[in-house]
């Protein structure tokens, strides 16, 4: 998984890349997400046929709905704003307040069900 953010595999196994494969900062969460309903998507069509892009879309509206999903204005286009939770901005740049913030501030499993 060198270029990929993430990838599906036919036994329903999904892995999602959390750092930039050159920079090693964590990428963030409103991109990890997007990736993961995108994976999620393949796990019904393994394709990026019509059907899969419904689906993708739909899984994604569901995310934005539940307030799982929440891009910033400039991310639409690969510009990234926001952090991943619980992640620092960089490797080693986290206080422990700032990991107990950031712990406190994570969606419970509850959270990431989408159906």
């Amino acid at each position: 998984m060198r270029r990929r953010l993430g990838v599906c595999y036919a036994d329903g196994t999904i892995r999602i890349r959390l750092f930039h494969a050159r920079t090693g900062q964590p990428l963030k969460y409103s991109s990890l997400v997007d990736t993961l309903c995108h994976e999620l998507a393949h796990l019904r069509h393994f394709n990026h046929g019509r059907h899969f892009q419904a689906l993708y879309r739909r899984i994604l509206e569901h995310a934005r709905h539940a307030g799982i999903y929440r891009p910033g204005p400039d991310e639409r286009r690969g510009c990234e704003t926001g952090s991943v939770p619980g992640l620092p901005d960089r490797v080693g740049a986290r206080t422990p307040q700032a990991s107990r913030a950031a712990r406190a501030s994570r969606p419970g499993p509850e959270q990431l069900a989408l159906f």
